[in-house]
C-alpha cells in the first residue's frame, strides 16, 4: 500500500467535529460533504467550529515548561522529559511529536469552501479572519519549534504532501505578520453570549506583537502592543484567581483554549496534584524557578539586605511564588504540602508524586473547582495582558526607548502581585532593565509554557537548560503548624541535562516524516 503523510493530509469529514464551550454547542453531522455542506451561514460555522478543535492543547501548555529550568517532567512517556535533558533524537518514540499539520489542512480547507456560501459578507469575512488566525497560530507554533516548515496553504493531495519541501523560516514569519496584519480589522474586538470565545482583534495583535519580539523587530512590537492597548483589556485583580474556572474568560484573557467538562474536556489538570490528592505529580517546579521569586521587598534572594534565610526560604517571598507553587509547609487542601519527609505520602521519590518536590498550583488553586480534575472545563489561557505589558517593556528597553511607560507597564504588574514598584535607583540602565523584565517574564509567565521561546531567543540555553536540576532539600513539616524543618544540607538532584546549541534550540523534524518524504531533510546536527 502507498504510504501516505497522513499528518498533512486533512479528511473533511474529520474537520466538521464541533467542541468546546457555548459557541461550539452546535454540533454539525459526521456525515457532511461538501455538496451539502455550504448552503448557510448556520453550515459555514459548523464547519468554522470544527477548526477551533485542534488549534491549541492544553497538555502542551502545561508540559512545555518542562522543557526548560522552570520544571521537570518525570514520565519519559509523557513526551518532554527527554526533549527537556536533551537526549531527545528523530526517532524517539518517546518525545512529543508537534509537526502536525491537520488543523492547518482544517482551515485551508474551510478557507477554500466557504466563498461559495450564501450569507451576510461581513460575517463571512469575519469567518475566513478566524480560520486564517487559527493557520496563522499553527505556523507560528510550528517555525518557532523546527525552524523551515512547509508553509502550506492550500488543501494538497497525497502525492504533493510526500513531496513537499520545507519553506525558509523568514518566509514563514513574513507570512505569519502579514496574515495578522491583513485580518486584524476583520475580528470584532470582544464577543458576547454563545460567541465569547472566538478569535478577536486583541489576539491578532497579540499574537503578532509576540512574533514581532521574538524577531526583534521591537519597533513593530511595540506599535502592536499599544494597539492591544487600546482596546480595553486590563489586569484582573487578583494573580492566582484568574487561573480559576469561575474567572475564566475575565478582562485579562485575550486568547485562551475553550473547553467543557464532558463534551470536549480539558483531562490534563490530574496530572498536576500529587498522589495524596489523586494525580499523577507528572510535572515538578524546579529549585531554580523556586530561587527566581524575589523576596517580598523586591531584592533577590542573593541581595544583600533582602533577609533571605535558607532555612525559612518560603517566607516573606513574592506572592506569586504561593500563588503559582505549591511549596513544603504551605496550606493546601485542609493540609500541610509535606513532599520533603520520607515517611510522607507525597515524598518526592513517591510514585506520582513531584519529584522536585514542588507541586504547579497556577491551575489547581484549588482542587474543589473541579468535581472531577480528570474532567474539567478549565479554559487555558494562551495570551494574557500581562505578557503584552511585559512585551511592551521589554521591546522599549531593547530599543533603549527607556521612559516612565517601561517602569509603568512593568509595575502594573508587581503591584497587582503585591509587590513593590520597580526601584528606579537600581533599574536605572538598559542592562539592569534587561536583567529586570527577563525576570518579570519568568516569574509571571511561570508554568504557562512560554519560558522556552524567551530561551530560544535570548539564546540563554547553555547558562539555564545545561547541567544539574535541583529540587527542594529533605526534612519534616509540622503537620499542625507547616513549619519545615531540612534535615540535609544540599538540594535533591532531579537530573542531569545536556544543551548542545547547535542543535538543540530547534526539535527534530520526526524520523517518520523523512522516511515519507525526503525532501523534508533534518535539523542540523540531529
Amino acid at each position: 500500500m502507498k504510504r501516505k503523510l497522513f499528518s498533512l493530509i486533512a479528511i473533511s469529514g474529520l474537520f466538521l467535529t464541533a467542541c468546546n464551550k457555548d459557541f461550539l454547542d452546535r454540533n454539525p453531522e459526521d456525515s457532511y460533504s461538501n455538496t451539502s455542506l455550504w448552503t448557510s451561514a448556520a453550515d459555514a460555522q459548523a464547519a468554522l467550529n470544527g477548526c477551533y478543535r485542534d488549534w491549541e492543547d492544553s497538555y502542551n501548555v502545561i508540559y512545555m515548561d518542562a522543557v526548560t529550568d522552570n520544571a521537570y517532567s518525570r514520565w519519559v512517556w509523557e513526551g518532554y522529559m527527554n526533549i527537556g535533558n536533551g537526549s531527545l533524537t528523530p526517532s524517539d518514540n518517546n518525545v512529543t511529536n508537534r509537526w502536525n499539520f491537520k488543523s492547518i489542512q482544517k482551515c485551508n480547507w474551510f478557507l477554500e469552501n466557504v466563498e461559495s456560501t450564501k450569507m451576510d459578507e461581513a460575517l463571512k469575512t469575519r469567518f475566513k479572519a478566524e480560520a486564517r488566525f487559527l493557520r496563522a497560530y499553527q505556523f507560528f507554533t510550528l517555525s518557532q519549534l523546527y525552524g523551515d516548515v512547509p508553509l502550506v496553504t492550500k488543501n494538497i493531495t497525497t502525492v504533493e504532501a510526500n513531496n513537499i519541501t520545507r519553506t525558509p523560516l523568514a518566509e514563514v514569519q513574513k507570512f505569519i505578520l502579514d496574515e495578522l496584519a491583513a485580518i486584524a480589522p476583520q475580528l470584532e474586538p470582544s464577543y458576547s453570549g454563545n460567541d465569547v470565545g472566538r478569535i478577536t482583534r486583541g489576539a491578532a495583535y497579540a499574537l503578532s506583537a509576540r512574533l514581532n519580539l521574538y524577531m526583534g523587530k521591537y519597533a513593530e512590537s511595540i506599535k502592536d502592543c499599544e494597539r492591544v492597548m487600546g482596546l480595553g483589556y486590563d489586569l484582573f485583580p487578583k494573580y492566582g484567581d484568574l487561573f480559576r474556572i469561575q474567572h475564566e474568560n475575565n478582562v485579562e484573557v485575550i486568547l485562551d483554549m475553550q473547553y467543557k467538562e464532558n463534551d470536549y474536556a480539558n483531562g490534563n489538570i490530574g496530572i498536576l496534584p500529587s498522589s495524596s490528592l489523586g494525580g499523577w505529580g507528572s510535572i515538578g517546579p524546579t529549585q531554580s524557578l523556586v530561587d527566581a521569586y524575589e523576596m517580598k521587598n523586591g531584592k533577590t534572594i542573593t541581595e544583600a539586605g533582602s533577609g533571605y534565610n535558607a532555612e525559612d526560604p518560603y517566607s516573606n517571598r513574592d506572592p506569586r511564588l504561593a500563588a503559582s507553587i505549591v511549596y513544603p509547609g504551605q496550606l493546601y487542601e485542609g493540609g500541610y504540602f509535606n513532599s520533603i519527609d520520607p515517611a510522607s505520602a507525597d515524598f518526592m521519590t513517591g510514585d506520582n508524586n513531584p519529584m522536585t518536590g514542588y507541586m504547579p498550583k497556577k491551575f489547581i488553586q484549588q482542587l474543589s473547582d473541579y468535581p472531577d480534575m480528570w474532567n474539567t472545563g478549565l479554559n487555558m489561557i494562551i495570551i494574557r495582558y500581562a505578557e503584552v505589558l511585559l512585551t511592551y517593556a521589554e521591546a522599549k528597553i531593547e530599543s533603549g526607548l527607556i521612559d516612565n511607560t517601561v517602569y509603568d507597564a512593568i509595575d502594573r504588574i508587581r503591584v497587582r502581585a503585591g509587590m513593590p514598584v520597580t526601584d528606579r535607583l537600581v533599574y536605572n540602565t538598559q542592562a539592569a532593565l534587561r536583567t529586570l523584565v527577563r525576570r518579570e517574564r519568568r516569574i509571571e509567565l511561570a508554568l504557562e509554557g512560554l519560558r522556552w521561546y524567551d530561551i530560544k531567543r535570548w539564546k540563554t540555553g547553555e547558562e539555564v537548560r545545561k547541567g544539574t536540576v535541583y529540587g527542594a532539600r529533605q526534612g519534616t513539616v509540622d503537620k499542625n503548624t507547616g513549619k519545615v524543618t531540612f534535615t540535609t544540607p544540599n538540594h535533591q538532584v532531579i537530573e542531569q541535562r545536556l544543551f548542545n546549541p547547535a542543535m538543540h534550540y530547534l526539535w527534530p523534524i520526526p524520523q517518520k516524516e523523512i522516511d515519507i518524504n525526503k525532501k523534508l531533510g533534518q535539523n542540523p546536527n540531529y
